[in-house]
């Protein structure tokens, strides 16, 4: 299987960051899949519609999924060698609860950011 990075197409800032690591960041095209979560079936993947809604995800090769600053660090090592050692970094013990709490507030406010739209907005935690 191929990896894929899924990202939550309604959302217009994670669109653009989904652009830009398909144009910049994949060392080639078949190298992973990134998809939005509308234009899959979420269910083969392992994914659920909130999941998807909530973070970023990556479904590796083997079909392990990881979420969230955990998705952005495998993407990584699976870039072009000049990313790696970030993705890397991002894993390491130290630094992976850290990277989750700026990856939370990114999430929570990706509305607010360049590209964002209300559609980007989190749902309502039930």
């Amino acid at each position: 299987m191929t990896p894929v990075l899924v990202y939550d197409g309604d959302c217009g800032m994670c669109t653009r960051a989904a652009s830009l690591v398909s144009r910049r960041l994949r060392p080639s095209a078949d190298a992973y899949d990134v998809e939005p979560s509308q234009a899959l079936d979420l269910e083969a993947l392992g994914l659920t519609t909130h999941q998807c809604e909530e973070a970023l995800q990556w479904v590796g090769a083997d079909g392990q999924v990881s979420s969230a600053q955990d998705a952005v660090a495998r993407m990584l090592l699976a870039s072009r060698s000049v990313v790696r050692p970030a993705g890397a970094a991002l894993l390491l013990p130290g630094v992976n609860p850290l990277a989750g709490v700026v990856y939370r507030w990114v999430a929570r406010n990706r509305h607010l950011f360049p590209g964002g739209t209300a559609a980007c907005q989190l749902p309502p935690t039930p």
